[in-house]
């Protein structure tokens, strides 16, 4: 059974991107370290998602995938600290175990240490084996753990240095459509501010209230985008402070909201959340508004009556919460960038400035989850979001 724990490593081992590469120059570097500290022939650096062992760096074999149930490292890398097994022939774990039977391999000595992610996720280990039994002595496993944490270290560096690079390019494609978008409606509020000046006479007073009043809906407009985009910008400066918070009462005051200004679209709205997330109120109440906000806005512009059930239920491992609507939905192709600021689907004609689901991500990232879209058994989207325990 998939659990809350293999959906939240399986999305960070993607988001590594090491998997089917040849093996990193550095990673090689370290596995080979490990097999000398440690007098071994062969050492692997394996990354476990919730299906495959994954070996993205080897020394004394080559680098191969394998299923999670034949792998000796999916058996314990999620306890803490060492495994050290002088020879796995006389551990009931592994007795029948292909590395250990002969059909993959032969060993017998078996060391290993997890990878932890900086958010506490363990994704993997460094081990080290032979097919002779022997000791792990106290320097050589002081030696390994420290290695397991120079491996993630790499794996980390890789991956902001390549975000670093697609948030630069991102943030240059933003700043050009924020420009764009916040032009056009800014000559609109010139142009009916100047048809109004221009109005001679006091019997044309109607005609200039009716350019005003159009002058202030795009005034109104542009503040609600400006409002959106400090939302998401203010989200990336708060640490998420962690502690139990009842969903309940957010959708409630998001619902409350919503219905002041009028984005409710006369939603039925039916909740189930009796079960806490570990996390920061500010920012679980900036994710429900803007779920429960897209949820309804969209279902309403689909023209049917809104429909939306809101849930949080406990999963393997962490929490788990989910929005359902009956709108159109999301076009599968288009389930990842929907999470980008300012792309907004194709399957809808709701208005909206494409940047409530990049502000979820943001929300849920800072708390070491995931989000994603399926779809909903109410006919519309499905939003989930994964949270650890």
């Amino acid at each position: 059974m998939k659990t809350a724990d293999d959906a939240i490593r399986r999305a960070i081992i993607e988001d590594y991107r090491v998997l089917g590469e040849a093996p990193e120059p550095d990673l090689q570097g370290l596995v080979q370290l490990a097999a000398t500290l440690c007098d071994v022939p062969t050492a692997v650096i394996n990354l476990i998602d919730d299906r495959f062992q994954h070996q993205i760096a080897a020394i004394g074999m080559e680098p191969a995938v394998c299923s999670r149930d034949d792998s000796m490292c999916a058996v314990v890398f999620r306890e803490p600290g060492h495994t050290v097994i002088p020879d796995v022939a006389l551990d009931d774990r592994f007795i029948g175990n292909p590395f250990v039977t002969g059909e993959i391999a032969r060993v017998r000595f078996y060391a290993s240490s997890p990878l932890i992610t900086p958010v506490g996720v363990p994704i993997g280990t460094i081990c080290v084996f032979d097919e002779t039994p022997r000791e792990l002595a106290d320097d050589e496993s002081r030696a390994l753990a420290l290695l397991a944490h120079q491996i993630v270290d790499v794996l980390e560096l890789r991956r902001m240095t390549r975000e670093l690079g697609e948030s630069n390019e991102q943030l240059e494609s933003f700043a050009a459509q924020v420009a764009h978008d916040l032009r056009n409606p800014l000559t609109a509020l010139t142009g009916y501010i100047e048809l109004a000046a221009e109005v001679p006479q006091v019997a044309e007073l109607p005609a200039a209230a009716r350019a005003l009043a159009r002058a202030d809906s795009v005034a109104d407009r542009m503040s609600g985008m400006i409002a959106r985009l400090l939302d998401f910008a203010r989200v990336g400066g708060i640490p998420a402070r962690r502690r139990p918070v009842d969903i309940a009462p957010l959708v409630a005051a998001a619902v409350d909201d919503l219905r002041t200004a009028g984005e409710l679209h006369g939603a039925r709205i039916e909740v189930a959340a009796g079960t806490a997330v570990l996390g920061d109120t500010t920012l679980l109440g900036v994710l429900v508004q803007n779920l429960v906000g897209n949820a309804a806005k969209f279902a309403g512009a689909h023209g049917t009556a809104p429909r939306i059930e809101v849930r949080v239920e406990p999963v393997t491992g962490g929490v788990r919460l989910t929005v359902d609507d009956n709108g159109p939905g999301i076009l599968p192709d288009e389930r990842d960038a929907v999470f980008e600021p300012l792309e907004r689907g194709s399957n809808t004609d709701a208005p909206g400035f494409g940047i409530g689901l990049a502000t979820c991500r943001r929300v849920v990232d800072a708390h070491g989850g995931r989000i994603g879209i399926e779809d909903s058994p109410l006919g519309g989207a499905r939003l989930w979001a994964v949270f650890p325990g």
